[in-house]
């Protein structure tokens, strides 16, 4: 325990000791009286080079108070209201800036006067699992408030819907939230749900026996099963087929169903996170999505913002998105180059800048990426023939896909990595464009 002011009351400072996060003892004129163990750990010693040392200050380098300086403050915040309140702040670290959910519990003497405030830090994990996984990473205000919802709601077992645009990052979302919940543990199971025929996706969601139908010449796991314990994320659950819809309603409110081909019930308990671009509000008045599975999935929405209402972050997305690519080679854009990419209007968002970016470090010589290597990779889609206009959005897709296949040497993993899905999503999806074109 650290005690920065000598008037304070000891046994106030060893309160700090009795909780399980960083923690630090302020004033309601923003003074730090103390601070635990754990904040020191985490955030480093408090420099008291200032008398007094400020909360504002030592987080953020501010010259005043938060919410003079443009951000929400917790500590107004409770001392109007007279209660804990939260926020999610960006705080300077000695790693640098990071993330950090900010708890802040007032503290009455015995006439009930505010005299002290608790600080609770507690700091957010952005990154996905694994060391090839891109990064969760921003600092806008609209990415604020998007990860201030996902740090709220991830410990609970509220279903969440996460909305907003194809290429936000709607998967790195969920898996932000599996990351952060009770049940990180165990596995996170993602069925996409887009393409999927009704017998395609009761097989992959409930499993099947061996000979539940023509070609089952094995029991297979359903990704229910493996969800057991878990997160289920299905993304672009718009997508399903409105007959199985009413299965799918009774395996998330009674956790039991039937492989195909199966008499025998079975039970899983998973936690339920849906992602789409569609309106499913319209589709309800449409009729074509269930009304009462609607209700039950939206118990949580998260919006996830565009690139556009983002687009201060691009800078580091692009970092992150470099790193990810290449995490030997430190590829390095110029101020130019990053010019380029500011300046470019991106209809398919994070995943299209995904795209660019690795066009360029294929096309780069060295890892310095300048503006010709952008310019060259921002031409490559114009100077491709396009689909004609009056095709389907399937036909458009599998365009798409053929082209990369060609551009790529039939290289399914790359493929499958420019066009953001996963490699078993991209072989079914050349297989269904075989078996329509009857082979060929």
């Amino acid at each position: 325990m650290e005690i920065i002011a000598s008037d304070t009351d000891p046994s106030l400072a060893r309160m700090l000791d009795t909780y399980e996060h960083p923690a630090i003892l302020v004033t309601p004129q923003y003074q730090i009286l103390a601070s635990n163990d754990l904040y020191r750990a985490q955030f480093g010693e408090i420099d008291t080079g200032e008398s007094p040392a400020h909360c504002y200050r030592v987080s953020h380098n501010y010259d005043r108070p938060c919410d003079e300086a443009g951000e929400d403050c917790p500590l107004a915040s409770a001392t109007r209201s007279g209660q804990r309140e939260r926020v999610l702040h960006i705080h300077q670290t000695p790693r640098g800036e990071e993330h950090v959910d900010v708890e802040m519990l007032p503290i009455f003497d015995d006439s009930g006067e505010l005299v002290f405030f608790v600080e609770l830090l507690k700091p957010v994990p952005l990154t996905g699992a694994g060391s090839n996984r891109q990064p969760m990473v921003g600092s806008s205000p609209a990415f604020n408030r998007m990860l201030e919802l996902i740090t709220r709601v991830a410990p609970t077992t509220a279903a969440v819907l996460l909305l907003g645009e194809s290429g936000t990052g709607k998967e790195l979302a969920a898996r932000t939230l599996h990351q952060s919940s009770q049940r990180s543990g165990k596995a996170l199971v993602t069925l996409e749900c887009a393409g999927l025929s009704e017998s395609l996706f009761e097989s992959e969601l409930f499993g099947h026996v061996k000979g539940a139908f023509t070609g089952a010449n094995y029991t297979r796991q359903g990704l229910a099963e493996a969800a057991d314990g878990g997160t289920l994320f299905l993304d672009e659950i718009g997508d399903i087929p409105y007959p199985l819809q009413v299965k799918l309603l009774r395996l998330i409110e009674t956790g039991t169903y039937r492989p195909v081909g199966s008499s025998q019930v079975r039970k899983t308990d998973f936690r339920l996170v849906c992602a789409t671009h569609q309106n499913l509000e319209q589709m309800v008045d449409a009729g074509q999505f269930r009304q009462d599975l609607y209700y039950r999935i939206n118990v949580f929405p998260v919006h996830m913002p565009s690139l556009a209402q983002r687009r201060a972050d691009l800078a580091q997305l692009a970092r992150a998105i470099l790193q990810t690519l290449d995490s030997e080679k430190a590829y390095h854009l110029t101020e130019s180059a990053m010019s380029l990419l500011k300046a470019h209007s991106y209809r398919g968002n994070i995943r299209e800048l995904r795209n660019i970016l690795s066009r360029a470090v294929v096309l780069a010589n060295t890892n310095v990426i300048d503006p010709a290597v952008i310019r060259q990779c921002l031409a490559i889609s114009e100077a491709n023939p396009q689909p004609a206009s009056n095709l389907t959005l399937k036909a458009m897709e599998e365009h798409y896909l053929r082209r990369l296949m060609q551009e790529h040497d039939d290289d399914k993993e790359k493929v499958a990595a420019i066009a953001g899905i996963s490699v078993r999503s991209l072989y079914r999806k050349l297989q269904e464009a075989n078996d329509a074109r009857g082979g060929i």
